[in-house]
């Protein structure tokens, strides 16, 4: 079951990854000084991202779990 632990770490590491990327394309949207409107179509585009990073990050620590509870 070691094998699940490693494999929900990299997923784990991904998931965050994706969500650093996020935050960065919300900071610079954010400083882009743009209107309102086109910051909500902006923040629309990355939103998607940011919930499958989510998610990815939470599949890899429930792996992790899985993996300890087994092992």
């Amino acid at each position: 079951m070691e094998v699940v632990v490693w494999i929900g770490a990299a997923l784990t590491l991904l998931g965050l990854v994706g969500i650093i990327v996020s935050i960065i394309g919300v900071t610079k949207a954010r400083r882009a000084g743009v209107s309102d409107e086109e910051l909500r179509m902006r923040l629309s585009k990355i939103l998607p991202f940011n919930l499958g990073a989510l998610f990815l990050s939470m599949l890899g620590l429930m792996a992790v779990v899985i993996g300890i509870m087994l092992g």
